[in-house]
């Protein structure tokens, strides 16, 4: 991933909106860390004036982890494992939280893709790839990771106040 200007049109990631969004990265990477989790790249603030932090990839996460149940709203990845072809197992683990912004499925088989997108409660799924998005695809969450959405016509909604008046004359 390239680190870098927000504005510039290779770069994958900008800076966090400020410290106490970066120093909280910080931590949350520490205490996965802490809790047993493999810190595989990343973690840290990236060298460089700026609140930037560095992509970072965890392995070995297990569901009861703070890592596993919060979102980061960062750079960063977590993978866990699970049983080869237990799909609903796994569908029930990722939907085991109370958050639903947005989540991802890698696979050959289309089948499996287009059924586990089905059952995530996510607002987003993106299949065989991470967070390409276009501005005429709505975008939000489900559960406590937002109400509404951004992008799209759907997004219209959030400025319309619609009313049905009926009467008789």
């Amino acid at each position: 991933m390239k680190i870098g200007n927000p504005l510039d049109r290779d770069t994958n990631h900008g800076p966090q909106n400020h410290e106490a969004h970066l120093r909280k990265l910080v931590e949350y990477c520490q205490r996965g860390v802490k809790e047993g989790a493999t810190l595989v790249c990343g973690g840290n603030q990236v060298p460089r004036p700026g609140f930037f932090f560095q992509p970072t990839v965890f392995t070995d996460v297990e569901d009861h982890m703070y890592i596993a149940k919060e979102e980061s709203f960062g750079p960063i990845m977590i993978i866990s494992r699970f049983a080869d072809g237990d799909v609903d197992a796994v569908l029930s683990r990722a939907n085991a939280t109370e958050f639903g912004l947005a989540s991802g499925v890698f696979t050959r088989d289309i089948n499996k893709a287009l059924y586990v997108s089905d059952k995530l409660q996510a607002g987003t799924v993106f299949v065989n790839t991470y967070n390409k998005t276009d501005v005429a695809a709505p975008f939000g969450g489900f559960k406590q990771s937002g109400f509404g959405k951004d992008l799209g016509e759907a997004a219209l909604n959030e400025y319309l106040r619609i009313k049905t008046v009926t009467f008789e004359y």
